[in-house]
């Protein structure tokens, strides 16, 4: 917040976007909106990221969600937005009215985006692991219940689960034995488990994307004979 006040402006985009609460792609630039008024001038090591969008910036405080989406999807583009938007939405941040009102000042490539979104993504993993299956024309069910294992986060055809461990929920042995009992009950219902975690799905997505392709493309989604 200082460091924006002294370009007279407010956090912006992804900055804004993790102080109002919502999942966001990693990022290192600050990211500071000036409205009409601002001014470029630096603070000490400065290396702020700069918007000039139509408004008036009321220094001290955040711009409204609807904006930083906004921001978000010009600025960062359609994996962070998507990651984002979901996010407001299954916090209950951002209402059907200003979704709507969100559509329009959304570059014209991305805004089918708004009606592909759902409100029930965990996390902004598996908000992007839905959207980059959907670019390879693969559907995914997402938080079903499976007999004998709980909820899970995607299902794939019939008996393909997909689990994407967040960073907050999967570290220490006793998650690991928990998942590990998942997989197993699973397994003994005929399904099969591909689990990854969250540095696979930002930092090595090629390796769990020809992970998923091979096992589609083996039908390991598709009813078995027993």
């Amino acid at each position: 917040m200082l460091d924006a006040a002294a370009h007279g402006g407010v956090p912006a985009c992804a900055t804004a976007a993790a102080l109002h609460g919502l999942w966001t792609l990693p990022h290192d630039e600050l990211h500071v909106w000036l409205g009409r008024a601002g001014s470029a001038r630096a603070h000490d090591r400065c290396r702020c990221h700069l918007h000039w969008d139509r408004g008036d910036v009321t220094v001290g405080t955040l711009p409204p969600i609807p904006l930083v989406l906004v921001q978000v999807a010009w600025c960062r583009g359609e994996e962070a937005f998507f990651a984002a938007l979901e996010s407001a939405l299954r916090q209950g941040l951002l209402s059907s009215a200003e979704t709507q009102i969100l559509r329009p000042r959304l570059p014209v490539s991305i805004r089918w985006l708004v009606d592909f979104a759902r409100t029930d993504a965990d996390s902004g993993l598996e908000s992007l692991v839905r959207l980059r299956l959907h670019r390879h024309g693969i559907s995914v069910r997402c938080q079903v219940h499976v007999f004998a294992t709980g909820v899970v986060d995607f299902l794939i055809g019939d008996r393909l689960l997909l689990e994407i461990d967040g960073k907050p929920n999967h570290d220490g042995p006793s998650h690991r034995h928990k998942d590990l009992v998942r997989d197993a009950n699973s397994a003994a219902w005929d399904f099969e488990t591909l689990r990854f975690d969250y540095a696979m799905v930002i930092h090595d997505w090629p390796l769990v994307e020809d992970a998923i392709l091979a096992k589609v493309r083996a039908g390991a989604h598709l009813q078995s004979a027993r």
